[in-house]
């Protein structure tokens, strides 16, 4: 076994979360539970996030979509996984907290990663599509189509779904779907 840890593991150690919350929860960011992060967002619990990018299997290189980046943590998380051949684009739907998001992205540097205003009525960045993986912080009713339609081929998006951390992946025989496990999420929403 890696002394380090697996790769999740020292992503999230490289990205800490401390610098993706806000100055009053920083001294909460060692608690194993969400934290709000301003504006109805809140910043997942870690066990919670480590899990989902466990599922996700992002690997150097990868394009990775970050569906719900709220205060862009995992999306600093991602960019370490990737690496610096890998690019990771991070949407989310509330202005304030794309800003709060972008800056805390710039502090950490992450020149692969960056953070966009989601359109209304829009799931993901299709403009930048097709991503190798794609992570959904915000539960569906059902697997969003429009999500799916920009995986690639052999693409990987984790979503919760109905309350169940749900894999899909995209093979040559379709669409293959495993559930993970009952999760709480706020909802997936186009506007």
């Amino acid at each position: 076994m890696d002394p380090e840890g697996d790769a999740v593991t020292r992503a999230m150690r490289i990205a800490a979360r401390t610098g993706f919350l806000r100055a009053r929860e920083r001294p909460h960011a060692d608690r194993d539970e969400p934290l709000p992060v301003g504006w109805g967002g809140t910043n997942s619990q870690p066990s919670t996030v480590a899990a989902m990018l466990r599922l996700l299997d992002a690997r150097p290189g990868d394009r990775v979509l970050d569906v719900g980046a709220g205060s862009g943590w995992t999306t600093a998380i991602l960019a370490a996984l990737v690496g610096p051949q890998g690019q990771v684009i991070g949407v989310e739907l509330e202005p304030r907290l794309v800003e709060f998001a972008r800056a805390n992205l710039e502090r950490y540097g992450a020149p692969n990663a960056r953070i966009h205003q989601a359109h209304a009525d829009v799931f993901g960045w299709p403009d930048a599509a097709p991503y190798d993986r794609i992570l959904v912080s915000a539960m569906a009713d059902e697997v969003p189509a429009q999500l799916l339609d920009q995986l690639t081929g052999t693409g990987v998006m984790v979503v919760p779904v109905a309350g169940q951390m749900t894999v899909v992946r995209r093979t040559d025989d379709g669409v293959v779907l495993s559930r993970h496990g009952a999760y709480r999420f706020v909802p997936l929403r186009r506007s």
